[in-house]
């Protein structure tokens, strides 16, 4: 089947498709969309239900999904933040309701079965994960899942303006493709990681994010400021000032900080090719200030 639409964006196979989409795609069958929530830490998308499939994209603790139906173990779903397609382990997903109340601000976070700091953790939260309070119990909030350190949270409707000082905490993070998690994470990732801390809507890919995301600049390096991104074939990274380039990376296996100009010699010589684009975002979306540093401690929050 030739679909009309992109493939990664659009909830049909040969089998199964939206049924919002019956007589715009060809399948086998159509399903009305069910709503449903990604309720553990972090879940792989697949392209195909299988685990030996790659990794597209990640779902995160507290992510909207629209549910298709099951096979072999795996959910066909679309993400709300983004519209990716693809195949989630079914255990990964539940209901929809209730809403996230809080984000995790911290880079990395853990979900403990008590309030006890000296319990085995059940497992690692990423910044920007989304979890439902249930109340509080000394520092730590009460979520369905377990018990989380309160001051690695903030509100959900938390906004951190400065998405290039986000990516500033993430240098060292290590290289994952298709990794969108404080864990792990690919080029685009973390754009999209940072963007939407931000309070910004942002594509999955490079490609969907050169092609549809910010203004064009003219192809000239010398006018580049912080915030600016950087495209390659397949690849993007976002100015830290005028000069260097911050990026998640295969050659550092690492979201790094070079010279630009250094990155773009090794791209260029390593044949992907030149740069493609610089594009700009619009004015106000890299404010000075990192609100992860100023948060107001409440009584009873440790030191």
């Amino acid at each position: 089947m030739t679909l009309p639409f992109d493939p990664r964006l659009t909830p049909a196979r040969p089998h199964l498709a939206d049924a919002a989409l019956r007589g715009q795609v060809e399948a086998a069958r159509f399903v009305a969309g069910q709503a449903r929530r990604v309720v553990v830490p972090s879940a792989p998308l697949r392209r195909t239900p299988s685990d030996a499939s790659g990794t597209e994209t990640e779902a995160v603790l507290g992510d909207a999904v629209t549910f298709y139906a099951e096979e072999d173990g795996h959910a066909f779903v679309q993400l709300t933040r983004d519209g990716y397609v693809g195949y989630l382990p079914v255990g990964s997903l539940g209901p929809a309701d209730p809403e996230p109340t809080h984000v995790v601000t911290a880079v990395r976070s853990f979900l403990y079965p008590a309030p006890d700091l000296k319990r085995p953790p059940r497992g690692h939260l990423g910044l920007g994960a989304r979890l439902t309070a249930t109340g509080r119990e000394g520092d730590y909030l009460a979520t369905p899942g377990g018990f989380v350190f309160a001051a690695h949270c903030r509100e959900a409707d938390f906004t951190a303006p400065d998405f290039v000082g986000t990516a500033e905490r993430l240098v060292g993070t290590p290289y994952l493709w298709g990794g969108r998690t404080s864990l792990g994470l690919d080029c685009s990732g973390l754009v999209q990681l940072c963007l939407h801390l931000a309070g910004r809507d942002c594509p999955r890919d490079a490609d969907m994010q050169e092609r549809g995301f910010g203004t064009a600049l003219p192809d000239d390096p010398a006018g580049l400021r912080r915030g600016d991104l950087v495209f390659w074939r397949g690849h993007v990274g976002m100015m830290r000032d005028a000069t260097s380039l911050l990026h998640a990376n295969g050659h550092h296996m690492a979201v790094a900080v070079e010279p630009l100009a250094e990155a773009r010699a090794r791209i260029l010589a390593n044949s992907y090719g030149p740069v493609t684009s610089f594009r700009r975002l619009a004015p106000g979306t890299a404010a000075p200030a990192d609100p992860f540093h100023c948060q107001v401690r409440k009584p009873g929050d440790p030191e």
